[in-house]
């Protein structure tokens, strides 16, 4: 099966480093032959904030709040995907606030999990699919494993992928982008040209039928 990738450049900035990576994985990936959708969030509509409980969730009825044209785009997206990779840089020790707002508008409640009687657990509704995270910043690894204890990587991968079902394959940290110099840039982005390779070669299982239910 044709590996189905979904890309989230989750930086409101154009042009950025995360893009030359984005684009450098994006190139590798369909060259080994995936299907590749992106989301740029410097391009593409950063969804509002919410301003009712009825936008954290799908509608259930007609009479409910429908959604948004673009967040039912972006839904489609990630109901598409196989595979789902962020690229993001790191701002005051998690991520931007437009892909927080990503987040918050499209992993809806009845689309990405769902609640289950008498138990906190989550019904994970997004299983079978994989994540990959990779992340720019400024901050040396030692100070953002013992000062902010991975706080970006964790949210992503723990409070909300595996939340919602989905398995974290990889993390990468590209640091410290101040002080990089050019060829240390051009070596980032040729390893995240093996990511895209890695990730379309990758044998992808998916039980679509659970997926979709």
């Amino acid at each position: 099966m044709t590996p189905r990738i979904l890309v989230i450049v989750g930086t409101p900035i154009a042009g950025s480093l995360n893009h030359a990576l984005a684009a450098s994985y994006i190139d590798a990936a369909r060259d080994r032959g995936a299907d590749v959708r992106v989301v740029d969030l410097a391009n593409d509509p950063i969804p509002g904030h919410p301003t009712n409980r009825d936008e954290l969730r799908m509608p259930r009825t007609d009479a409910d709040v429908q959604l948004d044209p673009d967040i039912a785009a972006y839904i489609e997206d990630v109901r598409w995907a196989d595979h789902l990779v962020f690229f993001h840089p790191q701002w005051w020790g998690t991520y931007p606030a437009a892909l927080k707002a990503f987040i918050d508008r499209v992993f809806l409640l009845g689309f990405s999990y769902d609640r289950r009687p008498r138990t906190a657990l989550a019904e994970k509704l997004l299983a079978g699919r994989t994540a990959r995270l990779v992340m720019t910043m400024d901050t040396p690894n030692f100070w953002n494993r013992l000062v902010y204890r991975n706080a970006a990587g964790t949210s992503l991968k723990q409070a909300i992928l595996a939340y919602c079902g989905v398995k974290t394959t990889g993390m990468t940290r590209f640091t410290s982008v101040r002080f990089s110099e050019d060829e240390q840039r051009a070596g980032w982005i040729a390893d995240t040209a093996k990511l895209g390779r890695r990730d379309a070669a990758a044998s992808v299982s998916r039980d679509r039928e659970a997926v979709t239910a």
